[in-house]
């Protein structure tokens, strides 16, 4: 088989630019609230995401409605120990809002939790703080984070991220990718 000099470079400068291109093909989401884009992040390959609309959850302890804004979660497709959940809550507009919407809504994300450390941080640019621990979820034991992210506007994001007991080590660096990825887009 011969093959010309010209095709013998056309193939070289094809392989050299192959090589240069980075090898992501994650899909970037973005979260929107009555029509309006607020934030976007990439979900990693072989993940799904699921979104739910606004929503009212009642308390069992107190047996008040809680309402929740949309809700869009990503975990891997074929594993249950992790999940990732998103939502910007109407009317929250600063970290310190944000996280008294945690503390409303903590017991339906993770039972017996232990903060094991807060910090401030800065996530796609923005001012967040960030809570870290751990608890239970459905009887088995969980490692999570929770960030309040302060977005233009006055809204909040809100994003948490739950691993639990057992789960695959790697999980924490699609974990830090999805995060690391966020954008506000106003």
């Amino acid at each position: 088989m011969r093959i010309s000099f010209r095709s013998f470079i056309a193939a070289c400068v094809a392989l050299c630019f192959w090589a240069s291109v980075p090898a992501t093909a994650d899909t970037q989401v973005t979260y929107t609230d009555a029509g309006r884009a607020l934030f976007s992040f990439a979900v990693p390959d072989f993940w799904a995401v699921r979104t739910g609309g606004p929503r009212e959850i009642e308390d069992t302890e107190l047996g008040d409605l809680r309402a929740v804004a949309r809700v869009m979660g990503i975990r891997p497709v074929t594993d249950d120990t992790v999940w990732m959940g998103f939502v910007s809550p109407a009317g929250v507009s600063s970290i310190q809002g944000g996280l008294q919407y945690l503390e409303d809504i903590d017991k339906f994300l993770v039972k017996n939790p232990s903060v094991s450390g807060t910090a401030d941080a800065r996530i796609g640019g923005l001012p967040a703080r960030v809570i870290r621990g751990t608890g239970t979820r459905e009887g088995r034991g969980v490692n999570f984070t929770a960030t309040v992210i302060d977005l233009p506007n006055g809204r909040v994001a809100v994003v948490v991220a739950i691993l639990r007991d057992g789960a695959d080590p790697a999980y924490v660096d699609d974990l830090n990718a999805v995060f690391a990825s966020f954008r506000s887009m106003q």
